[in-house]
Formats: structure tokens, C-alpha cells, sequence
């Protein structure tokens, strides 16, 4: 998994700088509308999934755990398709499409991090995203009456976190096939 995600570190890195433009976006837009924030839940979801399904494919061949990132990449892809296709959908189900999304991904980065930990690369940036991703979708799909205001924010907030964690992320796996091939860790987050 390790070198799956050094040879990908683009994937995680475009996950993560379509996390935080989509946060940005949100948050510093106070006239957001509802329709307007399906759109750009759509089109981060989309960016995300398909940047996986790309990495994935690539390295089918070469690795027998591709087919991770490429569920995480279907799963973003769905739930962006969805989104884009019912733009008209109500504030509950576009709060649940989300929720899920969060809670599937979170879960699917949990599996990469245990995967990587079981192979000597203890990576606790991508646990506490995964961790982060799981309690956000479980939040929001236990309390889906909150306030549009109180759910850009939430929705905003976390976006921005889980993006920034995961450029942090990227940039440390982006190292680890030279770390490899030289036999020494060249990862500030190897530990």
C-alpha cells in the first residue's frame, strides 16, 4: 500500500487541494445558497473521486491493493454523480449523501492506514483523517435538522481540515520511493 500511495501521491495531494479550495470557497461566500453548495459538493466530490479511480488503475498491475483507492474513488464518484444529477433534492438527503460519503471514505482511509501500518509505516496523519472523516458523517447524519449557516460551516470546516491533513500527507508519501529505494526513511512523517 505503501508504494501504491508513493507512486499516487498526486491522488492524495489533488483529494486534498480540492478539500480546502471547496472549504474556501464555502466559507468565505456568504451569500451561499443550498443549490450552490450541491454544486460545489459535487464538483469536490467528483475531483476527489475520480483522481483515485486514475491512481488506482494505474497501478492495478503492479499492486494487488489498487482496488482500495478505487472504492474510495467510486464511493466520491457516486455520491458527486448523485448530487450533480438531483441538484434539486432536499436539504435532509443532500445531508445524508454527505454523511455517507464521509463515513465511507473515513472508513477507507482507515483500512490504508492499517494496511501501511502493517507494512512498517506508521502513518498517524491519514488515522486521524479517517478517524475525522467517520465522526463528521456520523455527526451529521445523527443531527441532519441543523441550519444550512451551521452546516456550510461544518461542512466547510472539515473539508479544510481533512484537505490540509491531506497535502501534509501527500508530500511525505511522495518521498517514500526514493525513501526505498535508498533504504532510508525520507518522510517527515515516518516514524
Amino acid at each position: 500500500m505503501d508504494e501504491l500511495l508513493g507512486h499516487a501521491w498526486w491522488m492524495l495531494a489533488l483529494r486534498g487541494a480540492a478539500g480546502v479550495l471547496f472549504s474556501l470557497l464555502a466559507l468565505l461566500w456568504p451569500g451561499l445558497t443550498l443549490l450552490l453548495l450541491v454544486a460545489m459538493f459535487a464538483a469536490y466530490a467528483l475531483v476527489g473521486g475520480i483522481a483515485s479511480v486514475v491512481a488506482a488503475i494505474q497501478n492495478r498491475s503492479t499492486r494487488t491493493d489498487w482496488w482500495v483507492p478505487l472504492l474510495l474513488g467510486l464511493c466520491s464518484v457516486a455520491a458527486g454523480a448523485i448530487a450533480m444529477l438531483l441538484p434539486g433534492i432536499t436539504a435532509l438527503l443532500l445531508i445524508a449523501v454527505m454523511g455517507a460519503n464521509a463515513v465511507v471514505t473515513g472508513v477507507f482511509d482507515l483500512i490504508t492506514a492499517v494496511r501501511l501500518r502493517k507494512r512498517g509505516r506508521n502513518e498517524p496523519l491519514l488515522f486521524f483523517i479517517g478517524i475525522l472523516s467517520v465522526v463528521f458523517g456520523i455527526v451529521v447524519l445523527l443531527y441532519p435538522g441543523a441550519g444550512a449557516l451551521a452546516l456550510v460551516w461544518m461542512i466547510s470546516t472539515y473539508a479544510l481540515i481533512t484537505g490540509a491533513l491531506l497535502l501534509v500527507f501527500a508530500m511525505g508519501a511522495r518521498g517514500w520511493q526514493r525513501a526505498d529505494s535508498s533504504g532510508k526513511p525520507n518522510s517527515p512523517l515516518h516514524s
